[in-house]
Formats: C-alpha cells, structure tokens, sequence
C-alpha cells in the first residue's frame, strides 16, 4: 500500500514512522509513506499557506492552492507509478467517525492520501479532491497529524504480512464487536495470580468458550452498547446469559 501524506509538519509524521510496526513494514516494502509538505507548494513569495478569513472571524485559515496543488503533485507521481487515485481523506472532527470497520475497509485500497490540516482550518474549496472525511474523536486537536498517524497504524495492521501473525488484527477489540478477552503468559502463578486453569487444559474448544464468554462478560461490563444480541450465534446468547446471573450475584 501506498499512503501519501499532506502536512505542513512532516516531522510529526516521521516520528512513529520510524519505530516499530510501521518501520518493520516500510523496510519490508509492505507499506510505503511519502509526506509531503505543502508549503513547498505555496506561490506566495513568502511561502504563506494561510489568510483572513472572509466575513472576518478568529485565526488564520488554510489556502486551497498550495494543498490542491500538493495533492496534484503526488496523484502526477502515482499515475507514474501505476497506483490508482485512490480515496483521499481529510481528518476533522465533523468527520464521520474513525472505526474499525473502517480501517479494515480502507486496508483494501493500493493508495491512500491524508490532508492534515491546521490553525483555524481550512478553505472548504478543497473538499473538491476529498473523498472521505474522518474524525477519531469528539475533541479538537491543533493538526491532523496526530489523527493520521492513528488511522494509518489500525488501518496497517489489516494489510497481509505486517503482523507477525495474519490473525492477530482478527482477535483485536471490535473486529468482532467485542471487547477482547483476557490473556495471559508466564509465570502461570505472578504474586498469587494465577493464570485461569482453562487456558492450560490444552482443550481447544473449552478455552474457545472461555475466551468468548469472557469478552462478552468484558462488553456488557463496560461497554454493553456494543453488544448487538440479534447477531450473536446461539452460544454466545447462553454465554451471556451467564455472565448476566454471575455478574447480579
């Protein structure tokens, strides 16, 4: 996968870039990101991206030339390398909430390209090359570095082969609609804690149980809107129904 990204603070980006996961994944050539900062871009001889904002207002507002002509730049480099357009994504927080069924959505793409924006926003005008607008939360935060750095981590994890195990990102909270389940590892006994006993019984089915009873006993504890009990299989509603009546003793 592809991922372009607009910023005018490329070295936010770089950071978690470099480290971890996503520095396996670049190294490996499973994941490619290109930052690109857009006031490379400006015509201004200042290399001004920002201006007043008509009908007045606080703050300074983004320009829509030096982003619209970034994006140009990087969609010119992509057609060159046989890459689609691909959806183009600005962070806001009016967005459409970020989740993960979303990411696992976008992790199908071949290229992806994020707008951060800044200061008090930016000239709705360049919303004419967005496909998606995304928010990963009800606050506001100075730039959307931050929210693409979040979005391109969940959404990598999806692609094939960046995860030691392709099962992982399967097993994580919500990609079944429930919380994860507990897990442990050695020692089976850390200062009386004792690793529960079905875990070490080697019995699949049993500890497949266990677990989905318990990240169903983890969902209705703290976060039970996310149980949609229409769609549970026929185990997992008498699962529930017993962490119901252990739970109300």
């Amino acid at each position: 996968m592809k991922i372009d990204v607009l910023s005018l603070f490329p070295k936010i980006v770089e950071g978690p870039l470099s480290d971890s996961i996503l520095n396996k994944a670049i190294n490996r050539d499973l994941l490619e990101v290109e930052i690109t900062n857009f006031r490379d871009y400006s015509t201004n001889k200042h290399h001004n991206v920002d201006d007043t904002i008509y009908g007045g207002g606080a703050g300074m507002l983004l320009q829509p030339q030096p982003i619209v002509d970034a994006f140009d730049a990087t969609q010119l480099k992509a057609k060159e390398n046989n890459l689609p357009s691909g959806r183009v994504i600005l962070t806001d927080p009016a967005g459409k909430k970020f989740d993960q069924n979303v990411a696992k959505e976008l992790a199908q793409e071949e290229h992806l390209t994020f707008i951060c924006g800044h200061y008090e926003g930016y000239d709705e005008r360049i919303k004419e090359i967005v496909t998606d607008e995304y928010s990963i939360g009800d606050f506001v935060l100075t730039g959307g570095e931050l929210p693409s750095l979040v979005m391109i981590d969940a959404i990598s994890r999806f692609i094939p082969g960046i995860l030691g195990n392709d099962e992982s990102a399967s097993g994580d909270t919500f990609s079944n609609g429930l919380l994860e389940y507990p897990q442990y590892t050695r020692p089976a006994d850390f200062r009386g804690q004792k690793v529960p006993d079905v875990l070490m019984s080697g019995n699949h089915q049993k500890i497949a149980d266990w677990r989905l009873k318990e990240s169903l006993r983890k969902t209705y504890l703290k976060r039970p809107e996310l149980i949609n009990y229409d769609k549970l299989s026929k185990n997992a509603k008498k699962l529930l129904a017993e962490v119901k009546i252990e739970e109300e003793k």
